[in-house]
């Protein structure tokens, strides 16, 4: 499903090809090639010359959600996207990034590496949305910076997953900074991979991980998840999968690793299944046995 009102879109891109860029009064919207070419500076951000994607600079406030939509829509597309969100000193940002396939079995690749910089001050809210076919392969690779008294959140939600998903995350968390990450992923007939780290690289700087993980029939999840503390700070790490049928696998695993003698990390990791005694209440309210297990499911992605 594409994104609601594309032409409202900031960053409008169909396989290849950009459909739409719509421009916002203190923000500079490019495809990530032209800002190459453009702004000498972005090249050792980028690392190497890009082949699509976009490039988001917000350099004033803007008092509304700045929104993307990359979407797959011909079958076999091969997608090698390279991204940079840049916002500068104290402003306040809010994106809304919807990555889908159009239609179901087109056998799409898709594949991002993004990088995020959060300047002195600054704080984003990102919202993070796939939506895939049950034949693509898709690889998110996502690296946010953060410096000084800047603050991330960060959600990410896939309750349609494609054949193969491999989610990246990467977190370098500067002095004072704080970072809300969230992911949520509904694993079906699918190989998952997720990991995720945060590096407390300044002094007090916080974070917190949440990931709710879902393995419906033949999902195999596997998620890392990491908190590395090389400087005073605090962390917390909260991981829950549900297996819901008997075909699907779940695997957490959990790391803190801490360098400093201030610093306070914490994890809880637990794989459950569902409750029988709440299948047979809801089934007694009327719900079939699908009905209750979907309300039970959404249940727990939302707790």
């Amino acid at each position: 499903m594409v994104m609601k009102n594309v032409k409202n879109v900031h960053f409008w891109q169909i396989d290849h090809k950009v459909k739409n860029i719509f421009e916002v009064k203190g923000v500079i919207i490019l495809p990530s090639l032209e800002a190459w070419q453009k702004f000498a500076w972005t090249r050792k951000w980028f690392e190497k010359k890009p082949k699509e994607g976009y490039f988001v600079w917000i350099k004033k406030q803007v008092n509304f959600p700045l929104a993307a939509c990359i979407t797959i829509a011909s079958p076999k597309i091969s997608q090698d996207l390279t991204n940079f969100l840049v916002i500068e000193r104290g402003i306040k940002a809010k994106a809304n990034v919807v990555c889908n396939a159009a239609k179901n079995y087109l056998c799409g690749i898709h594949k991002a590496k993004g990088k995020i910089l959060l300047k002195k001050g600054a704080s984003l809210d990102y919202h993070h949305l796939h939506q895939w076919g049950q034949k693509d392969n898709v690889f998110p690779d996502y690296e946010f910076i953060l410096e000084k008294d800047s603050q991330l959140i960060y959600n990410y939600k896939n309750l349609f997953p494609p054949q193969i998903l491999q989610l990246k995350t990467v977190i370098h968390s500067g002095e004072n900074s704080s970072t809300n990450l969230n992911i949520i992923v509904n694993g079906r007939n699918s190989k998952i991979r997720v990991r995720d780290a945060i590096f407390f690289e300044g002094k007090n700087s916080q974070g917190i991980v949440r990931l709710r993980l879902v393995g419906r029939e033949n999902s195999k999840i596997i998620a890392q998840s990491l908190i590395l503390a090389k400087s005073s700070g605090k962390g917390h790490l909260d991981c829950q999968g549900l297996l819901v049928d008997r075909t699907a696998k779940i695997s957490l695993v959990p790391a803190l690793i801490c360098q400093n003698k201030n610093a306070q990390i914490t994890h809880e990791a637990s794989i459950g299944k569902i409750s029988e005694e709440e299948l047979t209440y809801l089934r007694m309210r009327g719900l079939t046995e699908k009905e209750a297990i979907d309300l039970i499911v959404s249940g727990f992605l939302t707790a």
